[in-house]
């Protein structure tokens, strides 16, 4: 298994869906080396062993642009000995272990997370003849929110697709794009959606109404609580967001937004929000996790997934556990396994306004949205998605006698 993170070192929810495959695999029975580019301690961790690519700490693969489409990929010399500066760089060095770790030792499959990973899950085929498996939880042309993005990304991408035995799409959505950008057979295409684990967010965790304590006191003058807890990237369809809310308050003007998380285009929505009015009612708590993060999701009326292009939505379900109403974009993969929400499309700043209010004056509907999705996301299992994926791995197997 190929991957870049693991929580608790994760930006976003690819580490989340990592994590989570691989537990449920390893219950299904799966012996698995999963690789990493950075060393950190995975306490929790006893199901899989994970393999540290780099001396390098979880923090600098965060700076580094892994996510960011704008980051200049430069294709430069490398040293072995030199510093790792760029993400290609950390790239390179992770393929040298993968090429160490693989010599000799056989494998039954290779399984590979995202571009990130891709040239390594590459060489490693070519050195195993086991066959490829890799897994798109997100493309270029999301990542850029439907633009073209970066070239060189794109040729891994392609290159992964290309000579990928089977192919994990985490929805319709993705597996579209993968047909229509890059030419792969429909056929080789299995989707298979993500889940959610409720019994691990039934740990025991307790709300603390003291963590966004002005936020509280709003609701209790009536305030409906907005929010996203998401990376600021244009992928993200923020800045449209942030005009429904501007629009939403024309109508109706107990509103507020929460903000959790960090990213480009942070100042960006901050003078936005000035320049519309509503610096007051709109809160950045900057990147959270553990508590915080779960204190934002519980202190939430709705939760909004606003993506211009959203391949799932795993934080939609980690919402929706936390008892908030959901509005997806039309754009968005999770709305192909929910139907208990609203829906809009991530232009369309009107018809999310007028969501935002229609949901804001009637607890009713609120109320319906929350009771209704809460018994359509239970019924996803992790489990389920594990079953699906090695079945994917027995279709792929055959193709080893190619290389024999």
């Amino acid at each position: 298994m190929l991957g870049w993170e693991l929580p608790p070192h994760n930006s976003g929810g690819l580490g989340v869906a990592c994590y989570y495959l691989s537990k449920a695999l390893a219950l299904n029975g799966a012996d698995i080396d999963f690789v990493v580019p950075y060393s950190a301690k995975h306490d929790d961790i006893e199901f899989m062993k994970v393999h540290s690519a780099t001396q390098l700490s979880p923090l600098h693969k965060f700076g580094m642009g892994a996510y960011d489409s704008n980051f200049l990929l430069e294709e430069t010399g490398h040293d072995e000995l030199g510093e790792l500066k760029t993400i290609r760089d950390v790239q390179y060095r992770y393929n040298n272990f993968v090429e160490e770790l693989v010599d000799g030792k056989q494998f039954d499959a290779i399984h590979a997370h995202d571009w990130l990973t891709m040239e390594a899950g590459m060489r490693a085929k070519e050195l195993t003849k086991a066959p490829l498996i890799v897994h798109v939880h997100a493309t270029e042309f999301d990542r850029a929110g439907g633009n073209r993005g970066n070239p060189i990304v794109h040729e891994i991408e392609y290159q992964g697709l290309m000579m990928a035995d089977r192919i994990l799409a985490v929805s319709a959505i993705t597996k579209d794009i993968i047909v229509e950008k890059y030419g792969i057979p429909a056929d080789k295409i299995e989707v298979v959606h993500n889940a959610i684990d409720v019994d691990s967010l039934n740990d025991g965790y307790e709300y603390d109404n003291r963590t966004y304590r002005y936020l509280e006191g709003l609701k209790d003058e009536g305030y409906t609580i907005i929010s996203a807890i998401t990376r600021f990237t244009i992928q993200k369809g923020l800045a449209n967001l942030v005009r429904a809310v501007a629009k939403a308050s024309e109508k109706y003007d107990r509103f507020a937004l929460l903000l959790a998380g960090d990213g480009e285009q942070r100042d960006e929505l901050i003078r936005l929000a000035a320049d519309l009015g509503i610096s007051d009612k709109i809160f950045f708590t900057g990147f959270v996790r553990g508590k915080q993060w779960r204190d934002a999701y519980s202190v939430s009326d709705v939760f909004v997934l606003s993506s211009i292009s959203e391949p799932f939505g795993l934080t939609a379900l980690e919402a929706a556990h936390h008892d908030n109403a959901l509005i997806v974009t039309n754009q968005s993969g999770v709305g192909e396994v929910l139907n208990s929400i609203f829906r809009y499309d991530f232009w369309d700043t009107e018809r999310l306004a007028d969501q935002l209010v229609g949901i804001a004056t009637s607890p009713a509907l609120k109320d319906s949205l929350r009771i209704n999705v809460t018994r359509e996301y239970a019924k996803l299992s992790w489990n389920d998605v594990a079953n699906k994926c090695m079945s994917q791995y027995v279709k792929a197997a055959p193709l080893k006698a190619v290389f024999a």
